[in-house]
């Protein structure tokens, strides 16, 4: 099984890797668009600034490519906000895979989010094996709001969506590569999707 992680200079990518690694299969890193066509599941990680990020996927034609995609992809944290079709961070347009728009966590809040929190409603063989109200790792200031595509939700001050999931695109806002056990499961559970047409 080929799997791709996309590089475009932000994302948690190493870690990401390792993770990859220790449930048995090899990833590698590219930006070469007929290399991520080619792959068999692709990872969108992103750590950082909606705009700059944006930014670099425009500079690569990855913003053009990433939408056409057939196979699994996984975005993760910020990975998942672009895919959405705008952040308020920087008044950001997306990849509009889903619509919705991206907002920011109101001001009674601290912001980041960091540390653990838990997901429920689980509704996706994403979460094949984890348990309802399992703890993973999050770390953002912007969050995308409850919609048609939640899989997944997690309350900071509201509930919020922390899986998305339409067609064969899917984003978690939480850190699976992180995220102990649970998040290893995850992973394995992303890389084991069959292929739908």
């Amino acid at each position: 099984m080929k799997i791709v992680i996309i590089d475009y200079g932000a994302g948690n990518i190493q870690s990401i890797k390792f993770a990859i690694k220790r449930l048995g299969y090899e990833a590698v890193l590219s930006k070469d668009v007929e290399e991520i066509s080619n792959a068999d599941k692709v990872i969108f990680p992103g750590v950082g600034e909606a705009g700059s990020a944006m930014k670099m996927l425009r500079s690569t034609g990855l913003d053009k490519l990433i939408p056409t995609l057939k196979q699994p992809v996984l975005g993760i944290c910020l990975g998942m906000q672009l895919m959405c079709k705008s952040s308020e961070e920087g008044n950001t347009q997306g990849l509009g895979i889903f619509d919705v728009k991206v907002v920011k966590f109101n001001d009674g809040l601290k912001v980041p989010q960091i540390g653990w929190n838990q997901i429920f409603n689980l509704e996706s063989q994403l979460f094949e094996g984890v348990n309802e109200n399992e703890y993973v790792y999050l770390v953002h200031s912007y969050y995308v709001p409850e919609c048609e595509e939640t899989i997944a939700k997690t309350e900071y001050g509201v509930e919020y969506t922390s899986a998305i999931k339409k067609d064969n695109f899917y984003g978690v806002q939480f850190h699976p590569e992180k995220s102990s056990d649970a998040g290893a499961k995850i992973l394995e559970n992303f890389l084991k999707l069959e292929v739908r047409n």
